[in-house]
């Protein structure tokens, strides 16, 4: 990890006409409204921002946020990645509806460091003031905001400005730096056109830098594209560091290709979902409780969507509980573990939880399951150690693929990792580089345990086949055809199994005759060295073609066709003879090799050919030659 610039984000919050916008443009010089409706209603609709250099030289974005009820969705698209809040209640009006829903999105959202600003102070005395900021501390009991100071200040006046700032400087001093987790990620929410650059998103960045030049991809569409210029607080930087507001003009994208919710990111990191599991708080006074199945808006960084509700260890969450839920998307959209998200009701629109994503890419689950619950805790409040075993038990993982399933910063994953193979929980199967297959020890029994039970139980049915042909093994075991491949290795090597090329057996498992079969193939192979080069068929010496097959894999016969089989010395001494003439001619034909040995063209022909597809030799024209690799 890596610690960066003190620049932070803040964002604001409050019931409509509580001076949110005026205060910001009081603070900083700029006014967030830029809209030509937002300045003719004189009322915030969408996103607006600003910035300032505190004294001590920091760099402080502001998120400036709606505050009527009908746009808390462009509100909610603001909050997310924000280091604090400024909480603003108008004195001469005290705590409004949507002082308290802004409130309670704080809270579920855990923005846990703000200050409260008592706004419009010149319009009230000091009694008046006293009596709100007591109205105040009672409503925020109990939330993220409850020890939170209050600063008086008039926008107007100028009054408490200055306060302001120097509490912004002590509230950030709590504020740890921002460090490099990861990939970076930018959840946009600002997509425009400037003349003669082209498109540019905007959003606060998260996770790892983004550099001049780089290669991104638009998720969830897909779409790639690359940066052509990058700026923070409308100042040009080479690279954007995580945790600053931050605008992306793009190369080989449209505006139309893009859309506020969409996530810029590296390729190759993120996968879109539809399907999260989640802790959901519910908020005390929501007016109705949560029931299986209800349909909900739900937002995580800038996006919405409509989401529906498997609640997995309740029949009903009550407002006020908590429980653990799936969320069903209708469309894909990205998140990551430990993205805290909003739930709204649709009709009538009101808030009603949130919480954390918990499992960005789970599998569908059935309710009441209580392995489906363990495992949502530890992913919830595991180690790294026990979130990185439980991601690695149902099937190996490619050690580059790792963060995709397991979201921990990565010095924290890697540590992790190493400690599990080194103390043999975890078996990493490869030469030690990226690609190496990490599987947990206990799933790796598991696996090679069924594939061995897989292999008794052909063994049983098929007495007279040597072993089992690999890619039905495969097939049958559901594995990806490398992790198949490495396990294979890995139990061959610990002798669990025998893998002889083309199939797998048991080791112990030996091809065995009845008495009766024993003693047909003793007749059929006098028979063959009897006449060596243009031996009979097995068919009449009572040897069926299972027989012949399973006479062939005990090694005592080489079948190069259907019906055409030749005892072990015999095929070699063949062999060694027709690379002798090849040696000594260059080459051998057909006609050749049927006068040296003495036989039929139906013979000639079925052993080149054979010897051909076993690269002893190549066919080149009329003749064969030694096969020899390109």
């Amino acid at each position: 990890m890596t610690a960066h610039a003190l620049t932070y984000v803040i964002g604001t919050a409050g019931h409509v006409d509580h001076g949110k916008s005026t205060l910001v443009k009081a603070l900083t010089g700029i006014d967030p409204d830029r809209l030509r409706e937002e300045k003719e209603r004189e009322m915030t609709i969408d996103l607006g921002f600003a910035w300032l250099t505190l004294p001590s030289g920091r760099q402080l974005s502001i998120v400036d946020v709606p505050g009527h009820e009908r746009f808390i969705k462009n509100m909610l698209a603001g909050v997310g990645g924000i280091d604090a809040a400024l909480l603003v209640v108008a004195a001469d009006e005290g705590p409004m509806p949507q002082t308290a829903e802004h409130l309670a999105i704080l809270d579920l959202l855990q923005i846990e460091r703000g200050l409260i600003v008592l706004s419009k102070i010149d319009l009230v005395d000091a009694d008046w003031r006293e009596l709100v900021a007591e109205e105040i501390r009672e409503r925020v009991r109990g939330t993220v905001l409850a020890d939170a100071p209050i600063v008086p200040v008039s926008a107007v006046t100028g009054e408490g400005l200055d306060a302001l700032r120097a509490a912004l400087e002590a509230l950030l001093d709590q504020v740890p730096p921002h460090v490099e987790t990861g990939a970076p990620r930018l959840p946009i929410d600002r997509v425009f056109t400037v003349a003669g650059f082209g498109t540019v998103v905007t959003g606060t960045l998260l996770g790892g830098p983004l550099t001049l030049g780089q290669e991104v991809e638009i998720l969830p569409a897909g779409r790639r594209g690359r940066i052509r210029g990058l700026q923070s607080h409308r100042t040009k930087v080479e690279r954007a560091q995580p945790g600053s507001r931050t605008a992306v003009n793009l190369a080989g994208l449209a505006v139309e290709d893009i859309q506020r919710g969409d996530v810029l990111t590296v390729p190759g990191w993120l996968r879109p979902t539809r399907l999260l599991d989640v802790r959901l708080r519910l908020v005390p006074d929501a007016p109705v409780a949560l029931e299986q199945n209800d349909e909900v808006d739900f937002f995580v960084g800038s996006a919405e969507s409509p989401a529906r509700v498997t609640l997995l260890d309740a029949e009903r969450l009550e407002p006020g509980q908590e429980g653990w839920v799936q969320l069903r998307l209708p469309q894909p959209l990205v998140a990551v573990k430990g993205d805290r998200f909003i739930l709204r009701r649709p009709s009538p629109s009101l808030t009603i939880g949130g919480g954390v994503v918990v499992d960005a890419h789970p599998r569908r689950h059935r309710r009441f399951r209580r392995e489906v619950i363990q495992a949502l805790e530890v992913l919830a409040a595991g180690t790294p150690e026990e979130i990185v075993e439980q991601a690695l038990q149902s099937a190996p993982l490619e050690r580059r693929a790792l963060p995709r399933a397991v979201t921990l910063p990565e010095p924290d994953l890697q540590a992790a990792v190493d400690r599990l193979v080194a103390e043999g929980r975890v078996v990493a199967l490869g030469s030690g580089g990226p690609g190496d297959l990490l599987v947990h020890a206990a799933a790796l029994a598991r696996i090679i345990g069924e594939l061995c039970a897989l292999l008794a139980d052909y063994h049983q049915r098929q007495l007279l086949r040597r072993g089992m042909a690999k890619e039905e093994v495969r097939r049958r075991s559901g594995l990806a055809a490398r992790a198949f491949d490495a396990i294979v290795a890995h139990a061959a090597a610990q002798g669990a199994l025998v893998d002889d090329g083309e199939t797998l057996r048991l080791p112990a498992h030996r091809i065995t005759f009845t008495p009766a079969q024993r003693a047909a193939i003793d007749r059929y192979l006098a028979a063959l060295r009897a006449a060596p080069y243009t031996p009979p068929s097995p068919a009449e010496f009572g040897i069926d073609p299972a027989l012949a097959i399973a006479l062939a894999e005990t090694g005592e016969v080489v079948r190069v066709d259907e019906g055409i089989v030749f005892a072990r010395e015999t095929f070699e001494e063949i062999q060694r003879q027709v690379l002798a003439i090849i040696d000594e001619q260059g080459a051998i034909t057909l006609a050749q090799f049927r006068d040296h040995f003495g036989s039929s063209r139906k013979y000639a022909q079925a052993v080149l050919e054979f010897l051909d597809q076993q690269r002893v030799t190549r066919r080149v024209g009329d003749q064969r030659v030694r096969y020899h690799p390109a």
